[in-house]
């Protein structure tokens, strides 16, 4: 499974100094590990994710001398909290309609401040020094955070989540890596057919180290459904995709659950739905986010009490 994991430009560094009121992100894995801006924290065995999150935003207000929004996703609860943190320490969750106004003028402030490809460069780090761990839960916050501001479509979320299920591949989670790629493939083979191949033939990769025989047939199916989709619109190029196809039937008709040749439109309809059928998620697998209540406790404190150190 090929992706690159060279650094590209190593000048692009976060900037520093941020104007008030633009809005961090925070991010806490399921097994607890926890990120703010792109860093993991050092979370030291025994601080809740919720201080460490909180202490680290509140010494961005300090920095700032104003008040700081935060977004904070935190998988162990399936929830998505918003915040605003004060430069004393106090903090609040707030509610979707308070938060700071959404569209592009923000997400450029946004973005100019803590930039996505400095994220990456710094996730290329870890994995170049073998830190898989720690690259694969920064490439999930990365991928979280862009794809509840951008959208799963967009081409900043499809490299992070190609990078993330690299990265899964990386660590032998073939199961994790075929979900995140096969995603990837199905987005682009919706938005771009033309450059579909590389990301249909990552998720075969993944997908040929699984041993599950019901995932086996049920990725293998979408997935030889895409091979003939780019057959049929004459985009198999290379000599290595045309032999991931046949590896994919063979496998299927190997394991009895083979699927017979369709035409192009059949093909066409399988992967972009039939007339008159729902729409599909664009990204099914992503597991839900519940928006957090106001005055939510773990995310609230009281004015005038000293946050601890930030790690």
């Amino acid at each position: 499974m090929n992706h690159s994991l060279t650094p590209r430009d190593k000048g692009n560094l976060p900037v520093l100094g941020a104007p008030p009121l633009i809005r961090l992100d925070a991010y806490v894995a399921e097994d607890g590990s926890t990120v703010v801006n792109g860093h993991l924290l050092d979370m030291g065995g025994t601080r809740p994710p919720n201080e460490a999150i909180l202490d680290a935003v509140a010494m961005f207000a300090r920095t700032l001398g104003a008040p700081v929004a935060a977004t904070v996703i935190d998988r162990t609860a399936q929830q998505v909290a918003r915040l605003r943190v004060h430069p004393d320490g106090s903090s609040r969750t707030i509610g979707e309609e308070e938060d700071l106004p959404p569209g592009r003028e923000r997400t450029a402030a946004e973005e100019e401040a803590f930039p996505p490809l400095a994220r990456v460069e710094r996730i290329i780090q870890h994995a170049q020094r073998e830190e898989l761990h720690a690259a694969f839960v920064l490439a999930s916050a990365l991928r979280e955070h862009l794809t509840l501001r951008r959208g799963a479509e967009d081409e900043l979320s499809l490299e992070a989540r190609a990078i993330e299920a690299y990265l899964a591949y990386l660590r032998g989670d073939y199961m994790l890596s075929t979900v995140l790629a096969l995603t990837v493939a199905r987005i682009r083979c919706r938005t771009d057919l033309n450059r579909a191949a590389p990301d249909v033939a990552r998720a075969t990769a993944a997908w040929q180290r699984l041993w599950d025989e019901g995932q086996v047939a049920t990725r293998g199916q979408e997935l030889l459904r895409m091979w003939e989709r780019l057959s049929a619109a004459g985009l198999l190029q290379e000599q290595s995709h045309h032999a991931m196809a046949q590896a994919v039937r063979g496998r299927l008709a190997q394991g009895g659950r083979s699927v017979p040749q369709r035409s192009a439109p059949a093909a066409a309809a399988l992967t972009a739905g039939g007339p008159g059928s729902a729409p599909e998620p664009v990204a099914p697998e992503d597991k839900p986010l519940k928006p957090t209540r106001r005055g939510l406790r773990r995310f609230t404190r009281r004015p005038g009490r000293s946050p601890g150190p930030s790690s």
